[in-house]
């Protein structure tokens, strides 16, 4: 198979993260020639059938040529992407294909990963890295092969991690930077000048997808865990913590790193607490603070299960959390 005069790009994602890329390539006078993408399913509270984020932009830019596959391990699958005599596959945001299918390529099929690689291989690298307190991520186009997330490098470029940034604020920039990879890497290919490199397996670390199950603030550990813990998990799934005797579940989504001022010292509760026993609360007008191992983090932003997320002074205005109240 050789290239086509006019370059046959296929593009294979499906949410916000990978319409930036969608939407450079076609700014960039390479838009591809089909896209593959989620079946639409429903969604929002009313249940309403709708396209997934991609599928949206692509019939925006008058892309009329979408697949829509159940799964991409259908032999009718490959058949159709065959058809379609792809020079380059476009992968981010996607499924993991099986060599039949990104082997179509006759230039070869690549991925956008949102890591350096071969850090942070995997569902979830930027959760991670926040996470970790990395303070620099960035991220990799590979070309395609069995094993995830390891095939040769192409290009990989950098962008810092602020201290107070969550995974949310990096993914947006990240996003823009990923777009402007996704066309550098293309025009390389076919140009002939995409010289790839192998990754170092002595370099990998993991960054598996982040569950529900361990988004449990524990305040026991340090004031910097805690934060970038918080900031980690930000905006989805959301760190979270209980109050009060009801047990009412509160998710936090911006925090930093910040003392209280010095006050009146914090009398022993019911519990025997100080001001400085983890999961303590220090409430100092609109602002709120909470004991971890070794310092406070101070709250920003938060959510009480089933009310709207709140900046934290307009969450103090209607709470009647106080100064000694212990988050579980």
């Amino acid at each position: 198979m050789t290239a086509h005069p006019q370059p046959h790009i296929v593009f294979m994602g499906t949410p916000e993260f990978a319409v930036a890329s969608l939407n450079a390539l076609v700014e960039a006078h390479l838009a591809p020639m089909a896209v593959v993408t989620a079946p639409d399913k429903a969604r929002g509270r009313g249940g309403a059938v709708s396209p997934c984020a991609v599928k949206s932009a692509a019939l925006n830019h008058g892309i009329e040529h979408i697949l829509q596959p159940d799964s991409v391990r259908d032999p009718a699958f490959a058949r159709d992407v065959a058809a379609l005599e792809p020079d380059i596959i476009v992968v981010v945001a996607f499924r993991i294909l099986p060599p039949e299918v990104y082997g179509l390529a006759s230039m070869g099929a690549f991925n956008l990963h949102g890591s350096l690689l071969p850090a942070y291989r995997g569902a979830a690298p930027i959760h991670r890295a926040v996470m970790a307190g990395e303070t620099e991520t960035g991220v990799t186009t590979f070309f395609l092969q069995e094993k995830v997330d390891t095939g040769q490098l192409i290009l990989r470029r950098s962008m810092p991690i602020g201290p107070d940034e969550t995974t949310g604020d990096v993914h947006d920039r990240m996003m823009v930077l990923g777009a402007e990879t996704v066309v550098d890497t293309v025009r390389l290919i076919l140009e002939g000048r995409a010289d790839s490199e192998a990754q170092d397996d002595q370099l990998a670390s993991a960054a598996p997808k982040v569950h529900k199950s361990e988004s449990r603030i524990d305040w026991g550990r340090s004031a910097q865990d805690v934060h970038n813990f918080i900031r980690g998990l930000s905006p989805v799934p959301g760190a979270w913590t209980v109050h009060g005797p009801n047990q009412t579940r509160l998710t936090l989504f911006r925090s930093t790193i910040s003392e209280p001022a010095p006050g009146e010292p914090l009398a022993a509760g019911q519990h025997g607490d100080s001001a400085n026993t983890p999961g303590t609360v220090v409430r100092q007008e609109e602002r709120l603070f909470v004991a971890c191992a070794d310092g406070h983090v101070e709250v920003r932003e938060l959510q009480q299960a089933g009310r709207r997320r709140l900046a934290v002074q307009t969450f103090l205005n209607g709470s009647d959390m106080q100064t000694g109240d212990r988050l579980e």
